[in-house]
């Protein structure tokens, strides 16, 4: 009898916690959608972090909301994804100066590439906390302080962004679920920081 009491309490809580899941995988899908811009990719994560956050708030939201959400995302966030893409520019060539065999090549490339990989993490946790009418700049300064006062938070991360790279190289459609699985990492990786 107190199995079926347990059974009945833990079904919903496991239907809910697949809901979220199945739910990050189609803001995966619209992320990468509205990612399509080229430069659009923060304001897309920033919209598909936010949707999550009313996902597991219980709060209304679906396709229309992402969408205002992106828009109001886009201003500010087309010059970080500009800067995203100019980092990576300056990683390529780095890169390239290393095969080419620059004395110091190496530790300069290691230390460009470390650089690169705690950008990209400050930009997640900063997407993940946006709201309509905050500025990316300051956003940007706020994670780039949690990434190193949590590097355990920052880490998750980079574990996310390592899994959709395998997923990419195995089977390239996963990579596309897999970025809403990683925005609902960072919004975890945020309300963790923000309890303690």
């Amino acid at each position: 009898m107190a199995t079926k009491r347990v059974r009945r309490r833990a079904e919903p809580v496991l239907a809910e916690r697949f809901g979220v899941f199945a739910e990050s995988l189609l803001t995966g899908v619209w992320i990468a959608v509205a990612s399509l811009g080229v430069v659009t990719y923060p304001a897309a994560f920033a919209a598909g972090a936010r949707h999550l956050r009313r996902c597991t708030a219980h709060e209304g939201g679906g396709w229309r909301e992402f969408v205002a959400d992106f828009r109001a995302a886009v201003p500010g966030g087309w010059v970080v994804g500009v800067a995203g893409w100019a980092a990576a520019a300056v990683v390529r060539t780095d890169v390239l100066a290393v095969r080419a065999g620059l004395p110091g090549g190496p530790l300069v490339g290691a230390a460009v590439l470390f650089a690169l990989v705690g950008a990209v993490v400050a930009g997640m946790r900063a997407a993940a906390v946006w709201t309509p009418g905050e500025s990316w700049r300051s956003l940007w300064a706020a994670a780039g302080r949690r990434t190193v006062l949590d590097p355990a938070g920052s880490f998750l991360l980079v574990g996310g962004l390592v899994l959709v790279g395998c997923s990419a190289l195995l089977v390239a459609p996963l990579a596309i679920p897999a970025l809403g699985a990683v925005a609902a990492a960072a919004v975890a990786v945020e309300e963790r920081h923000r309890r303690r």
